[in-house]
């Protein structure tokens, strides 16, 4: 059985008679606020009307600032980001109204116009007001949504959860929204885990995602590995495809080329007609590819050698990019 505690009652101020009945309640109501936010029963005693005046100041000014340090969100931000000592972690949790052990999962949105009151608006109406889900400001580009996983749902539903998120603004905001989600969270103390999850899933499918919005954690693919790579490696492995000339950038064009002709199993006429280009253009190509690099890209092993190949020279593209 839970031991139960006693809070001492709020202690009033002792106003004296020049006392104004307004400033008086307000007093009260502000030290109520103190104490829901705090725990904390304060005793005031004031003497003068302008005393009252001047505690009723600093009693605001003290909520507002509780507030800015101990809000929601930015609770929330300090787990994600290692910043709360775990074992200060349920008592604040608790102070917060927020359930220390609940399974959640962690949405990252990224977007130029992710702060946009509009976007902010949209995604408030797009989740329910009392479905414990908590938008998390990162960045000007980044927001969280910490959202409960529900009896009903199964990780097999978090890719619809997600494109309803981004269709949703893209239709609505006209905004352009990427969106990583991660794994089960248990318990607030594994947010942090979450949020590694779902950065690397941004920056993995931003280089490799080409033309996708949603990326689980989970399904990186190939892209996971390249990312973990050293640079040296990396380029140990174009020297054995391109030898001594290794293209500074992967050839666009060619790389939807042979991302279609994958995705049809090699089907050299299938791919053409998706491309709309002559079969005879996309041999031609093929073989260009193969006088230059020795791969035939007819053959499985070597066109996934060649996807591979350009995987990395991107990723060494945005690497380099990203020092200068």
């Amino acid at each position: 059985m839970e031991q139960e505690t006693h809070t001492p009652d709020l202690q009033h101020p002792d106003f004296s008679s020049g006392s104004t009945p307004a400033v008086h309640l307000q007093i009260q109501a502000a030290l109520h606020e103190l104490k829901r936010l705090t725990g904390v029963t304060l005793t005031l005693p004031a003497e003068t009307p302008e005393d009252e005046e001047a505690a009723l100041r600093q009693i605001r000014c003290l909520c507002t600032a509780y507030k800015e340090k101990y809000n929601k969100a930015q609770f929330l931000l300090s787990l994600m980001t290692d910043s709360v000592p775990s074992y200060d972690v349920a008592e604040r949790a608790l102070r917060l109204h927020i359930a220390p052990d609940e399974n959640r999962i962690l949405f990252l949105l990224e977007s130029r116009s992710i702060s946009d009151d509009t976007v902010l608006e949209i995604l408030k109406n797009l989740f329910p007001a009392q479905s414990r889900i908590y938008l998390i400001p990162v960045t000007e580009t980044q927001l969280a949504v910490l959202r409960p996983l529900h009896a009903s749902e199964s990780e097999e539903d978090l890719p619809q959860i997600a494109h309803t998120i981004v269709d949703t603004l893209n239709t609505e905001a006209l905004a352009h929204v990427q969106v990583a989600y991660s794994g089960l969270v248990k318990n607030l103390l594994e947010l942090s885990r979450a949020y590694k999850e779902t950065s690397l899933a941004l920056k993995v499918g931003r280089l490799f995602g080409s033309g996708q919005n949603v990326f689980p954690y989970n399904r990186l693919g190939i892209g996971r590995l390249i990312y973990q790579l050293p640079r040296s490696i990396c380029e140990n492995f174009l020297s054995e495809i391109f030898g001594t000339e290794i293209p500074s950038a992967a050839d666009e064009e060619m790389t939807v080329t042979i991302d279609r002709f994958m995705q049809n199993n090699l089907n050299i006429a299938e791919t053409a007609r998706q491309l709309h280009m002559h079969r005879n253009t996309l041999i031609y190509r093929l073989e260009q590819v193969e006088k230059r690099t020795g791969l035939d890209l007819r053959r499985f092993e070597d066109a996934m050698t060649y996807k591979i190949a350009s995987m990395v020279l991107n990723y060494l593209q945005t690497e380099r990019n990203s020092q200068t």
